[in-house]
């Protein structure tokens, strides 16, 4: 059984998994990403998850914040998000996350996210990198659906209208 936690944990990683491929729309962006990586020594693969498990949870802490439910999620501003991305604490994002997750990337993602929080230290400055990563990434995207307003739901009719999916 679905519970409604597990709905908008599912909503969130959604957007999490759709933001880097939607970004990368412009190919040179993801060069920088990369390069900005491993300047900051973190691997692309972990950093990349790390990126889209940030995401879902600066997205699960601002619904949380505007006391929306899954179903309302649609109506979410990504510059909402974006501001919870770096307005948040590790911690407070920490408590977004499921007891239980369905994707064993979502869970090991989560696992690396925990890891980086608990460790301080450069793995604390390793998550406000990310942080920044994460705001820029939403901020653009939200730029490109200009005039209309940069929501939740515009983000997936504009991920649909350019084929992106989420990788299993």
């Amino acid at each position: 059984m679905t519970t409604p936690g597990d709905l908008l944990w599912h909503r969130c990683a959604l957007l999490g998994g759709l933001l880097l491929p939607m970004v990368d729309q412009e190919p040179w962006r993801q060069g920088r990403r990369h390069d900005n990586l491993r300047a900051w020594g973190i691997g692309i693969t972990e950093g990349e998850r790390l990126i889209e498990v940030f995401t879902a949870l600066a997205a699960r802490a601002a619904v949380e914040d505007a006391s929306l439910s899954a179903a309302e999620l649609d109506t979410l501003s990504l510059h909402t998000v974006a501001d919870a991305a770096t307005g948040k604490a590790d911690i407070e994002l920490l408590a977004g996350l499921p007891d239980t997750f369905a994707e064993p990337r979502d869970e090991e993602a989560a696992a690396f996210f925990r890891l980086y929080s608990y460790q301080g230290g450069q793995a604390a400055r390793h998550l406000f990198q990310l942080s920044r990563e994460v705001r820029h990434a939403l901020l653009v995207v939200a730029d490109r659906s200009w005039p209309a307003p940069s929501t939740y739901a515009t983000f997936l009719q504009q991920a649909a209208v350019a084929g992106i999916h989420r990788d299993p």
